[in-house]
């Protein structure tokens, strides 16, 4: 009964903690609990303190790597020397966005970053003939040709073919759409992982949604698909212990109707997500 009721109150020290479910708080125990070592182990339940151990501090993601993951809402290219926030008012706090937009990026900041600014670059790239190549052959050149970073040589190329109608925003060089939404919620982190990872807490806030799960890292980042063939790439930042932000990347959506629907779904979601977390 002692063992027992030990067993319980790990658990319900668990939900408190990360706001799961009795039935994936227990399960998550019991595991670490099954692959603990030391005074914990050979079939013994582990100590409060061992179970703390049992589950190791991951450093919080920087904006690179919390978009990095969700880096194919771009064309994929080296993420270096990518601007700070404040640059990129376009975006979202966390700086992960939908498709690199040309307003979202000051004139004065790509000119600092690549020495020349959008109506100099738009200039020698119509000269070279851009508007009859590929996404990968302006981005190539830019690199290559005039020694642009990766991440502003795909921020050019976008904005380029975008201003030319060769991409409509939110549109990557496949063909397919993407969207993004973001909250900052006045929980912690791992509160807010908990909310997607956790089937049963997902459905109070996302019903219906028919997620597939693909990947799970707590307290960083969500990955699932749907049956629509869509994906969503999430990521999460701890702003204090109290407080974190999750982002979200819909990615390829059929057409830009779509993508706007689904930003304004994932907006609607993420505000009852923080209604029902912080009440």
């Amino acid at each position: 009964m002692t063992r027992q009721k030990s067993l319980k109150t790990r658990i319900r020290t668990r939900m408190d903690k990360t706001g799961e479910s009795y039935t994936t708080a227990r399960r998550r125990v019991l595991a670490s609990a099954s692959e603990s070592t030391g005074p914990g182990s050979a079939g013994s339940e582990p100590t409060a303190s061992e179970l703390t151990a049992s589950e190791p501090t991951r450093p919080e993601p920087t904006g690179p790597e919390l978009a990095g993951a969700e880096a194919s809402a771009l064309d994929p290219a080296p993420q270096s020397s990518t601007p700070a926030q404040s640059d990129t008012s376009g975006t979202s706090a966390s700086g992960i966005s939908g498709g690199v937009k040309a307003q979202g990026l000051a004139d004065a900041s790509v000119r600092e970053r690549t020495g020349r600014g959008w109506d100099e670059w738009f200039v020698l790239l119509d000269a070279w003939g851009a508007t009859d190549r590929t996404h990968t052959e302006i981005a190539r050149r830019l690199m290559h040709e005039h020694q642009v970073d990766g991440w502003w040589a795909q921020s050019v190329t976008v904005a380029y073919e975008q201003a030319r109608g060769m991409r409509a925003p939110g549109q990557r060089s496949d063909g397919s759409f993407s969207a993004t939404a973001s909250k900052t919620i006045s929980v912690p982190v791992e509160r807010l992982f908990a909310a997607f990872d956790d089937a049963e807490l997902r459905e109070r806030w996302l019903p219906g949604a028919g997620l597939t799960v693909r990947t799970a890292t707590a307290p960083k980042s969500f990955r699932a698909g749907r049956a629509d063939g869509s994906r969503i790439a999430v990521g999460f930042v701890a702003k204090g212990d109290a407080k974190a932000q999750v982002a979200v990347l819909h990615e390829k959506l059929a057409d830009a109707e779509a993508a706007a629907r689904m930003k304004e779904y994932w907006r609607e979601r993420l505000t009852e997500l923080k209604r029902l977390a912080e009440n």
